[in-house]
């Protein structure tokens, strides 16, 4: 499974995902700071249709409002190698 966090540093929902993602101790999550790099804010609007964030693809598909994406963090512990 692909897991990738668009995300910045200063918007506080990101943030709160963040937490959830450190506290957990995920590995398997990519982040991607749309205000750190250019190309990344270009997929972001590409692939979801909008700047929001915080927005984690599972598998290319968009996710949505960090609660929703800590409920699915959360029901998803990452897999065990």
């Amino acid at each position: 499974m692909t897991l990738k966090l668009y995300m910045f540093e200063t918007c506080p929902y990101c943030q709160r995902v963040l937490k959830t993602i450190q506290k957990a101790g995920r590995t398997d999550v990519e982040l991607h700071d749309i205000h750190k790099n250019e190309a990344d804010r270009q997929r972001l609007i590409e692939a979801g249709g909008k700047e929001q964030v915080p927005c984690l693809f599972i598998d290319g598909k968009p996710m949505y409002e960090s609660l929703d994406i800590i409920d699915w963090l959360e029901g998803h512990p990452q897999e065990k190698s």
